[in-house]
């Protein structure tokens, strides 16, 4: 045998290769060319004995540095809120742990109605009319709607602010010559968007999509933006944090045609970055576009209350070419956690959490500049990051930091020219004063040249 960790016999490979009709392995691959077919030896560590094996993940895992070990200031896309423990006392009940996706709805009722209550809490939370199942995350979610929009408008420019999350634009620009689709970025302004420049940069655009708050935390003024894309013709698309929405206007009160964003935050934790789920919801006009499956709430024969899958917009069950998404599943359980966690908060809690970031980022800024650190962006308002000055390159000053056990936040310098010597450093509810006096602390002891 060449494979013995498989239970396959030499016996029961004659069988199955007889009974297709061949006589070899070798046969079997006739069909591939020789120069595509890799005829060396795989470059391989040895195999290992269980309890070495064991061992060896258990030091690969060591590695990774949780919060609970590390004082953490990264955010970036990805944060560590406080997740309650009835989210994981919700996901682990086996009815929803094992699900998959309810091809069989009528025996699939409880998986459907948690799906239904998520969309619901979406709409309310993004002032939207419709939201689908879920998406993969924040990221892929941004490609989806550039879809939809390009069905709706018959255009094929989109328009993606600099300020919107690099890894959002990046999956943007990957998919969009699949879309059929060309990118324009249009660049910030000492940290937000000028409305008059998407405007003229929106012209016989599909969509426009900006970042509220922004990449760097700052806000952007929304509702300018939105009416912009909206003058040009194009469908205006808001990238929001769940977070913000207790504080801030609802993307659907200011004008937005779609929002979409990363649902992390709100009920799952950070993962070490993924898994997580994206959520994407619209104007009622753009429910037969939305990508993925929304469930409905209807009535049985016998009068009883029952959910169905009302839509699915993927190439499995309607044409291709009219298809929206080829995505075969959702984050179900995932965005469950979501659907809980929102539930516990509650819009007033929702409303505290927020206003905790607020309060604390305030208190870092004014702490920040105290020790002589000078903020990048000084005049903006900001929700839950900010970008700071730390004298060198934010590589090293990070790992420096990290040495001391705080990650000071993320290196803006990967992403945009100019800011080699800044971080994003992110608070959450979960930091404390204490732990913005550490931050503080030790940037003064790392940070000077």
């Amino acid at each position: 045998m060449t494979h013995p960790f498989l239970s396959l016999t030499d016996a029961d490979r004659d069988a199955m290769l007889e009974t297709i009709g061949v006589s070899s392995v070798e046969e079997l691959f006739r069909d591939v060319p020789e120069g595509m077919r890799f005829r060396g030896t795989l470059d391989l560590e040895r195999p290992l004995p269980e309890a070495e094996l064991f061992a060896h993940l258990a030091e690969l895992e060591a590695r990774n540095v949780p919060t609970t070990r590390e004082l953490s200031f990264l955010g970036a896309g990805v944060y560590d809120h406080y997740v309650p423990a009835v989210v994981d006392a919700v996901l682990q009940r086996g009815e929803f742990l094992t699900a998959y996706t309810p091809y069989q709805p009528e025996m699939s009722q409880g998986v459907l109605q948690s799906i239904f209550e998520y969309q619901t809490a979406i709409c309310e939370l993004t002032g939207m009319d419709v939201s689908n199942a879920s998406g993969y995350d924040g990221t892929t979610v941004a490609a989806d709607a550039c879809y939809i929009a390009k069905h709706a408008t018959g255009r094929s420019k989109v328009v993606v602010t600099e300020a919107t999350n690099p890894q959002v634009r990046q999956v943007v620009k990957t998919y969009a010559p699949g879309f059929g689709l060309e990118v324009v970025e249009v660049p910030h302004r000492a940290g937000t968007t000028d409305p008059d420049e998407l405007r003229a940069a929106a012209a016989d655009a599909a969509c426009v999509i900006f970042q509220h708050p922004n990449f760097f935390g700052n806000l952007e003024p929304a509702p300018e933006l939105a009416a912009a894309a909206s003058e040009a013709g194009a469908l205006a698309v808001a990238h929001v944090d769940p977070m913000s929405l207790g504080v801030l206007e609802a993307p659907g009160r200011h004008g937005c045609a779609i929002a979409i964003g990363e649902g992390q935050g709100a009920g799952n934790f950070q993962s070490f970055g993924g898994p997580h789920y994206g959520f994407i919801a619209a104007r009622s006009e753009h429910i037969r576009r939305m990508p993925g499956r929304i469930v409905g709430e209807t009535v049985d024969a016998a009068g009883e209350r029952g959910y169905v899958l009302t839509l699915q917009t993927r190439e499995q069950h309607i044409r291709r070419e009219k298809a929206t998404s080829n995505i075969t599943t959702n984050q179900t359980l995932l965005a469950l956690a979501g659907l809980v966690y929102l539930s516990w908060l509650g819009p007033q809690g929702l409303r505290d959490v927020g206003e905790t970031c607020l309060a604390l980022g305030d208190y870092a800024k004014g702490r920040l500049r105290d020790a002589g650190f000078e903020l990048v962006f000084p005049d903006r308002t900001t929700f839950k990051e900010l970008a700071v000055r730390v004298g060198r390159s934010g590589r090293e000053v990070v790992k420096a930091a990290r040495e001391r056990g705080v990650h000071p936040g993320y290196a803006l310098g990967r992403d945009y020219p100019g800011l080699d010597d800044a971080l994003l450093v992110a608070v959450t509810e979960k930091r404390t004063v204490a732990d913005v006096d550490r931050l503080v602390e030790v940037l003064t002891e790392v940070a000077r040249p």
